[in-house]
Order: C-alpha cells, then sequence, then structure tokens
C-alpha cells in the first residue's frame, strides 16, 4: 500500500490546524475485507466538549489523466463510506485534493454533480506550503 505523493504534507497541514492524526492508514475490517483509508483523525472541539472523528482520502491527481484519477478517486470514496457507515458511522469521511486540481477540475459543473451524487466532502490542500486550504462539506 504506497502512500500518496502529497501525504505527509496533507498530515503536516492537519496537524497545524490543531488536528491529532489517530490513524495513519486507518483499517477497516468489515467480514474479511479490509479497507485502509489513508488518515485517521480527530479534534476537540471546546464548546461541545466532544471530538470530531475525520477519515481523509488523500489525492495528488498526478496521473496521466484526471478522469481516470476521479474514477479511482470516487471508487475508493464510495468504497470507504459504506464501509464507515459499518464500523465507524460518527466519523465524516473527505477527499483531499491539491488546490490546484481543484481550482482547474473540481470547480467544473459536471464534477461538482458527480461530488454531489456521492455526497463527497472535499479538503483542498496546498502540498507546497502544508495548509489546507478550504474544508468544503
Amino acid at each position: 500500500m504506497a502512500k500518496d505523493i502529497f501525504h505527509d504534507a496533507v498530515v503536516i497541514a492537519l496537524q497545524n490546524e490543531g488536528w491529532t492524526i489517530t490513524h495513519n492508514p486507518l483499517h477497516i475490517k468489515i467480514e474479511d475485507i479490509e479497507y485502509y483509508i489513508d488518515l485517521g483523525a480527530e479534534i476537540l472541539i471546546a464548546a461541545e466538549k466532544e471530538n470530531e472523528k475525520i477519515a481523509v482520502e488523500i489525492k495528488s491527481f498526478v496521473g496521466h489523466s484526471r478522469v481516470n484519477d476521479l474514477h479511482g478517486a470516487m471508487g475508493q470514496f464510495v468504497n470507504y463510506y459504506v464501509a464507515l457507515q459499518e464500523d465507524e458511522p460518527e466519523r465524516i469521511l473527505f477527499l483531499a485534493v491539491p488546490e490546484i486540481v481543484y481550482n482547474s477540475f473540481f470547480k467544473k459543473a459536471i464534477i461538482q454533480k458527480t461530488l454531489a451524487y456521492v455526497n463527497a466532502k472535499v479538503i483542498v490542500y496546498d502540498a507546497e506550503n502544508q495548509r489546507i486550504v478550504q474544508w468544503i462539506k
């Protein structure tokens, strides 16, 4: 299981925002099927005195085709979403994508419809500066 090229940058970006990385990767086993989501993290919400838990699947979109990269990412996202609903339904799943890819590809209407159809939440990250640019819920 290879890490995405921007894996460490996203870890640092999340930590800089106060998230604690609890799983790297987050392992879920349902029946005899094993899933490895890139990250599990949580943050204390002081006002609510409870933790918010997330799972993050990191993608770089550096393949030959962004459409093919999207196919793979959406397939993983749907599988992981279903697995989390079975095993950790309180954990919110996010797809992490680079800022340049979000601005040039993910803002297109058809991609936005795809994200909405699978109820995908997105973290837009700046790998070079190791920061989260935007949370899209």
